[in-house]
């Protein structure tokens, strides 16, 4: 369009979107280092229709590299253009009315449709001689969520809070480190205190059917505006306000606002307050965190909460956001249906890391609800095993076998875990640490290893396994009862247990009397070596009911004690003709092999096996042990780790670093024995 000068020296190429906003034009705008403007700066327009005089002002806010780099001004009908009428005083006109319709001062369009007062306006400039181009822009426009309809800005009286003072104390709060409120994870600190030293002030009211009255008053003949708690007294004389409160003003109150505040002697305020964590997703932080803590430093002094736990979004397994625009979303009630309420609720509590997003899929429900079918298989077995069993009859006092010792130890040291990850409010670590412990060491090896004695003879063996299955379960059950609370309240109820309910029973404690690392590392070693066993036979198809020889040649005395000491779980699990365990053994040519923290085994398979594939295979071993030692020593030369990770963290890794070189080194070793026979 043209926008010819008041002086009729020229015109100004000004570009717009939206043609039908024009009669509300009070300005024209052009970057104040925009040498092609600078004689215009100062002069003015007249607003062609309209016949409005404008003036040409200078502003930051336009792009010279935009367009002709001149913007038309209508403070009533932009945000940007309203921020920008403030800095220069302009008028603001509107030219609509809330129906979107045009109104009387848009002149002839008066009573348009905004859209037709679109096409009219531009034809008029065509008829003025002053249109010079249209081309399609594509641009962001705002639409009604619910109706699809061109959201239009639009000027109004509403009421705001003055967020200046309230934001200065807010972030004032977090240079105590001890009155602060924790963000977890802390990065999201960063993101409130920008938003609190950027804040402007707050509109908080609304036009909508219900909700908080605005407690404000206009006297019917006066117009008097009265604010305030109580109603006016000579109430038929005022005329209430019909907006109500944002509703975000009305839930920054509820953490002393459910407590009895204002009266601060209320015994739940006394105790509850402030509240120990919040939960919500990062895309609320300024929504409503921002607003508890600014609210509640105003009308109570403190922090309204310790911790505030930033968890992200569910999105579908694209990783896009679900909404029903795409059609993604994911009905909750169908996922319960089909695998359990259980099963979504551990996906979704140790899915993810705080504050990450968590992208879901059927297949991560399906698979916790294998993990809900091995514990409920195992616990039918350990209950049928233990029925008639009383909570008083669980004795411990007599647990002398290796297996039984390790699964108390590990019990413990996962309740250890679990408490010190669950206070960190790593969900995420502690669902792996749990998944490990019961599938992994209690169903798939302590299950196992039990029925030795429970179908034995030995009565004492008998009951003492029972024992340790009662309490195991006991304890993993409260463990898994935040993330799982239907299937192990079941369970629970058929323990031996004391108490109504698992839901109010005592969080699990680590009985450092319980712990028994000599018991641990022996158990690991047999594990290992039967592991290793089972996949040797596995690799020349060898059936356990085949009976093989099998060789161990420990690492030193103390392995060779382990070993000879639980013998009997061995050959439960190997199933072997012969053993020889012995520093002096001398494999043959044709033994499979393999290396475990400890020991070496050798299987003589003659007949079995081939030399070169037996080579191939240990050497794709050693590859993986160069790989694990380079990643290690990688690990220990990262100066950032080093410095930042725990020392025993460190400790660790430096264990796994001596224990991958010395496995490297034996299959090294090995390898060159069958080059070299």
């Amino acid at each position: 369009m043209k926008y010819p000068l008041t002086d009729g020296s020229g015109f100004l190429e000004v570009a717009t979107t939206r043609p039908e906003t024009i009669p509300g034009d009070t300005a024209v705008a052009v970057h104040p280092k925009d040498e092609r403007y600078q004689a215009f700066i100062g002069k003015t327009i007249t607003l062609p229709i309209i016949g409005r005089e404008i003036p040409i002002v200078a502003d930051d806010y336009v792009e010279r590299e935009f367009g002709s780099g001149v913007v038309k001004i209508t403070p009533a009908h932009d945000p940007n253009d309203f921020e920008v009428g403030n800095r220069h005083d302009l008028p603001r006109v509107i030219v609509m009315n809330e129906d979107a319709t045009m109104n009387e001062a848009s002149g002839k369009y008066n009573g348009m449709d905004r859209f037709e007062a679109r096409k009219a306006i531009v034809e008029d400039f065509k008829e003025l001689g002053l249109f010079i181009k249209q081309e399609p822009h594509l641009h962001s426009v705002g639409h009604s969520e619910r109706t699809g309809a061109v959201v239009e800005p639009y000027l109004s009286m509403q009421w705001f809070v003055k967020m200046q003072p309230l934001a200065e104390q807010a972030v004032k709060l977090q240079e105590n480190p001890d009155s602060k409120v924790n963000f977890i994870p802390d990065r999201f600190e960063k993101t409130y205190l920008s938003w609190m030293e950027n804040i402007h002030d707050w509109c908080i009211s609304r036009q909508l059917w219900w909700g908080h009255r605005i407690p404000a008053w206009y006297h019917n003949e006066t117009g008097e505006l009265y604010v305030g708690e109580e109603a006016p007294k000579d109430i038929e004389n005022w005329s209430q306000d019909e907006d109500v409160l944002d509703t975000w003003f009305s839930s920054a109150l509820w953490p002393f606002s459910t407590m009895g505040w204002p009266n601060e002697e209320n015994s739940d305020f006394q105790k509850f307050f402030p509240t120990s964590t919040l939960v919500t997703g990062y895309d609320i932080i300024f929504f409503w965190v921002s607003r508890m803590i600014f609210q509640s430093v105003e009308f109570v002094d403190t922090r309204p909460f310790k911790d505030t736990l930033i968890h992200g979004l569910v999105r579908d397994a694209d990783g896009k956001k679900m909404s029903k625009s795409l059609g993604n979303g994911v009905d909750p009630i169908e996922v319960v249906e089909k695998y359990g309420a259980d099963s979504l609720r551990y996906t979704l509590s140790t899915g993810t890391a705080p504050g990450q997003d968590l992208k879901f899929s059927f297949e991560k429900v399906e698979s916790t609800w294998n993990f809900i079918n091995k514990i409920w298989n195992a616990s039918r077995f350990a209950l049928m095993n233990m029925e008639g069993m009383k909570y008083e009859a669980i004795d411990l006092d007599n647990v002398t076998e290796v297996s039984d010792k390790w699964i108390l130890t590990r019990l413990n040291e996962t309740i250890e875990t679990v408490t010190n990850l669950a206070e960190k409010y790593e969900f995420g670590e502690v669902g792996r640490t749990l998944y490990n412990f019961i599938w992994d060491e209690f169903c798939d090896w302590y299950i196992e290893i039990a029925k030795i004695s429970l179908y034995g003879d030995d009565i004492t063996a008998k009951h003492t396994t029972k024992s340790v299955l009662a309490y195991v379960l006991d304890n993993t059950m409260r463990l898994l009862h935040p993330f799982m609370p239907f299937v192990t309240e079941e369970i629970w109820q058929n323990l031996p247990h004391k108490g109504t309910s698992i839901t109010i029973a005592s969080w699990p404690k680590v009985k450092q009397e319980q712990i028994d690392k000599d018991a641990s590392d022996s158990m690991k070693l047999l594990v290992e070596v039967i592991r290793a066993v089972r996949n040797i036979r596995a690799e020349v198809n060898t059936p356990l009911s085949k009976q093989i020889k099998l060789q161990l040649k420990p690492k030193t005395d103390t392995h060779k004690a382990i070993l000879e000491r639980n013998i009997s779980y061995i050959e439960r699990f190997c199933n072997p003709e012969t053993i020889t365990i012995s520093f002096d053994i001398e494999p043959s040519k044709t033994a499979m092999t393999a290396v475990v923290s400890g020991a070496e085994i050798y299987l003589p398979l003659e007949g079995l096996i081939n030399i070169e594939e037996e080579i191939a295979r240990l050497e794709k071993e050693l590859s993986k042990w160069k790989k694990e030692v380079s990643r290690v020593q990688g690990k220990l030369s990262n100066e950032k780790f080093m410095a930042k990770a725990p020392e025993n963290i460190i400790e660790e890794e430096r264990a796994k670093e001596k224990d991958y070189m010395e496995k490297r080194l034996l299959v090294e070793e090995r390898i060159n024995s069958l080059k070299n026979n």
